[in-house]
């Protein structure tokens, strides 16, 4: 069990500083579209799908792996909880349509993208 927490914890870290660090070149004052919690989330689904086929196709990755990676880097990586707080606050700074247009694009791209993730390995 130690060993899975340490694989979660360094893979978290890893994904959670490539989004902090993503987020730094990118900045979101809830008044535009947030790119940066966007394109980690895109990005992060389209991994998990690769990672998720490949563990399907064939035993080249170990559990231990695909845990680092899916629960570790990649739940590092993507956000739902900033990816909800500006979703509100796109709303709360009277930018609804936006707001809608982020969350539509989120789902459909997210799940889009963990498709075309399961795909690439076929």
């Amino acid at each position: 069990m130690l060993k899975e927490l340490l694989l979660v914890g360094t893979g978290s870290f890893i994904g959670g500083v490539l989004r902090y660090l993503l987020s730094c070149l990118i900045k979101f004052d809830g008044t535009h579209f947030p790119y940066a919690t966007f394109l980690v989330n895109i990005i992060g689904c389209f991994i998990i799908g690769i990672i998720y086929a490949i563990s399907l196709k064939n035993n080249i990755l170990s559990n231990h792996t695909i845990l680092f990676l899916t629960v570790g880097v990649c739940g590092g990586l993507t956000t739902f909880s900033t990816f909800s707080k500006e979703s509100v606050q796109l709303v709360q700074n009277g930018f609804l349509g936006l707001s809608i247009l982020y969350i539509i694009l989120s789902i459909i791209l997210g799940i889009t993208a963990a498709f075309l993730g399961i795909n690439t390995v076929k």
